[in-house]
């Protein structure tokens, strides 16, 4: 990952060592841990102001969660978007927006219930969820429609380990 960066970053604990990384909203690649080199979960939250330099211009797949504080299938399915986050650390950008703050990305997006997911890859939407799921369904359906280059770097990832996908 480019480790050039000028927007804000946030403070992300590696799952695999426990170091504390900064990690860039915006950047090249995907971010790394500064000590054991295991890639990092990238979650992110962003509005209408910078939209397209978060999720437009990102290199890896992006997963968008419209969502909203007062939502309760959003706050049910928060905790199992940031499990996949960290699942396929490496593969897969996870950007939350709250559509009360961010009606330009609402509009754009046709978005009409929370939650609403929406997977990008190099400004270009795949595939769209609406609605609470189970992290199990939400597994089944990022892996189904992430683009083929990711879904090769995961069968090398586990050839290369010996170890099979879960």
């Amino acid at each position: 990952m480019s480790t050039t960066t000028n927007g804000p970053t946030t403070v992300v604990a590696c799952p695999h060592c426990g170091t504390k990384n900064r990690v860039p909203t915006v950047a090249q690649g995907a971010p790394r841990c500064g000590n054991c080199k295991n890639p990092l979960p990238w979650t992110v939250e962003t509005s209408d102001a910078d939209f397209g330099a978060v999720v437009d211009a990102s290199t890896v797949p992006v997963l968008v969660d419209v969502w909203a504080p007062w939502c309760g299938p959003c706050r049910m399915v928060s905790p199992a978007l940031e499990q996949l986050a960290t699942e396929l650390a490496g593969k897969l950008k996870l950007v939350k927006v709250n559509a009360d703050e961010a009606p330009g990305v609402s509009r754009r997006f046709g978005v009409q219930a929370i939650p609403t997911l929406i997977l990008m890859h190099r400004g270009n939407v795949i595939d769209t969820q609406i609605g609470a799921a189970p992290a199990r369904a939400l597994r089944a359906w990022l892996t189904e429609h992430l683009p083929e280059e990711q879904k090769e770097h995961d069968r090398s990832d586990d050839s290369s380990t010996g170890e099979g996908r879960q």
